[in-house]
């Protein structure tokens, strides 16, 4: 208990971490790799031009700083695996930084998930092993299990969050609270957006992210990594115009007469229907913002 709370009242000296990095601008110089080790939001955030791995990339670009990304998030990933797998998914590929996005599945999976303690041995043996292969660690707390801090999951959540903060003080690395940006960002969001569909304003199903979250995500990071507000707000107009940060659910409603015709002609295009539709909707679309 007493270790529980020593690790709480490290939150501030964690933040100050962050804090003291906006002053310095990117930590990240151009031509460095960074790898992203995480579960399946991390996995997600690599996939396209609009998850959080790929905008932290744009975002550097847009500042000036090109760097690239090495992927390795893994769906259903805890802390043990990721530790098992940290030589040959992040170390073997010499990056000059990491970030470990970790502890969601470690809570949510309940009696398969990691304790307390084993996390922490788990998370530290990473930072430890990254920190003597000359790797630079950026810690990211983990974000909330469904948009309701109130459940026992993101109650449960609080501790292993907190030995993060701690841990970034303890290691001297970069730290990303993400956590806490979430709930900031999710409380005005409820004040000044409508209710979406789903009841999700940063997840498309309480946990992985929307493009609305994979952007709070990202800019968490670009915050951690030392972008000052001007370089977010040149990030944040960057985005605006960058192709695929967004897709729509929209599902066409076809005939079979239809389906067989556009199967037809994709074949003779050589693409899929979806693709040829996807084509066909974008342009679509930007006749519509035309008129």
């Amino acid at each position: 208990m007493k270790k529980q709370m020593r690790w709480m009242g490290c939150v501030g000296a964690g933040l100050i971490l962050t804090v003291s990095a906006l002053a310095q601008g990117s930590a990240v110089k151009t031509g460095e790799k960074i790898a992203f080790l995480g579960d399946s939001i991390t996995q997600q955030g690599a996939d396209g031009p609009g998850g959080y791995v790929r905008l932290v990339i744009s975002g550097l670009e847009a500042n000036g700083v090109k760097a690239e990304a090495i992927p390795a998030g893994i769906s259903g990933n805890k802390s043990n695996q990721m530790l098992e797998r940290l030589e040959r998914a992040v170390l073997s590929k010499k990056p000059a930084w990491m970030t470990l996005s970790c502890g969601v599945n470690d809570v949510w999976h309940g009696e398969k998930g990691i304790p307390l303690d084993q996390y922490q041995q788990n998370i530290t043996k990473i930072v430890d092993r990254c920190q003597a292969a000359g790797v630079k660690v950026m810690l990211l707390t983990s974000t909330m299990i469904r948009e309701d801090q109130g459940n026992e999951f993101n109650q449960k959540l609080v501790a292993y969050n907190a030995f993060l903060r701690a841990l970034a003080v303890e290691k001297k690395c970069l730290l990303a609270d993400l956590n806490a940006e979430m709930q900031v960002t999710l409380a005005q969001a409820k004040k000044t957006q409508p209710r979406p569909a789903n009841g999700n304003y940063l997840t498309a199903d309480g946990v992985h992210m929307n493009p609305a979250g994979n952007q709070m995500m990202a800019l968490g990071v670009l915050r951690g990594f030392g972008l000052g507000e001007t370089q977010l707000a040149k990030t944040r107009e960057y985005w605006l115009d960058l192709p695929g940060t967004c897709e729509l659910a929209a599902k066409a409603k076809l005939t079979q007469r239809q389906y067989q015709q556009l199967s037809a002609l994709a074949a003779q295009k050589k693409c899929s229907v979806d693709s040829l539709v996807g084509e066909a909707l974008n342009q679509s679309v930007a006749v519509l913002l035309k008129k």
